[in-house]
């Protein structure tokens, strides 16, 4: 079932997405040579605190952390702990926090000091393709357009695999909900895509091939051929006038404009 929201509810997550884009804005700037996943794990919990909000993650299934934080061949569902960042590497960044009882969730990739062309240029094609899924989550068409928009520009940037068994997914009283978000597929398929649809997109890209494997403690997902990934997500709202990116301090606009879709 499709959890729709009323205009005041997705101000309330608004206000939830916002407490995210706060934290991981404070994140991106502490993460560094050095600095270990746990100190980053703490200083989001004691942020996401500090606005009065409850970290998403934390107990959620029993995971045991505030941010899950995923480097180099780790896609996704990392768990921070004394691992130390070293130059060069890439971390992922998944966070999320409930404020109100209403859900807010985004992840960035941030690269640890200088990192190669390579690992750039994948950075910013996975998040370049995330804003093209954000643009084509507007109101009159449908699911699969969104997943469609992904891949179309991953496969056009070059050879990058991008991971299938883990999509994005319906937020708003509860962090998971329906629809799933696949970043793949044809277009014109699925739910007709509304007004008070809320969604995580989250595409995740590979260096190497799609195919993942999951680690024996039951969270962390790693690339199976070894390759550096990246991952990249935003809350997104459909309303009339297009999508709200709830997570996105600005809630999109100067991107969103700059696609055309706003």
């Amino acid at each position: 079932m499709i959890q729709y929201k009323t205009e005041a509810q997705v101000a309330k997550m608004r206000e939830a997405g916002l407490v995210v884009a706060h934290t991981l804005e404070v994140l991106k700037q502490a993460v560094a040579p050095g600095v270990t996943t746990a100190e980053l794990d703490a200083l989001a919990e004691e942020t996401i605190r500090k606005a009065g909000a409850i970290p998403s993650f934390l107990g959620y299934h029993g995971f045991p952390a505030t941010i899950c934080a995923s480097v180099n061949d780790e896609i996704v569902h990392g768990i921070p702990g004394k691992r130390v960042l070293r130059e060069g590497d890439i971390l992922s960044i998944d966070c999320g926090a409930i404020l109100d009882g209403w859900h807010g969730d985004s992840a960035v990739t941030v690269p640890v000091g200088e990192v190669t062309p390579e690992l750039r240029e994948l950075i910013r094609v996975c998040e370049e393709a995330l804003w093209r899924g954000l643009a084509a989550a507007r109101p009159g068409g449908r699911l699969t357009d969104i997943g469609h928009a992904i891949e179309s520009y991953v496969r056009s940037q070059g050879r990058y695999g991008i991971v299938e068994e883990y999509v994005g997914h319906g937020i708003g009283t509860e962090m998971h909900q329906d629809p799933q978000v696949p970043n793949y597929g044809r277009p014109g398929r699925g739910p007709k895509l509304v007004k008070g649809m809320v969604l995580a997109v989250e595409p995740m890209i590979n260096l190497g091939s799609r195919h993942t494997v999951l680690l024996d403690d039951g969270w962390t997902v790693k690339t199976r051929d070894g390759s550096y990934s990246a991952h990249f997500e935003h809350t997104v709202a459909l309303t009339d006038d297009g999508p709200w990116v709830l997570t996105a301090l600005d809630g999109g606009e100067a991107k969103l404009a700059e696609l055309g879709a706003r």
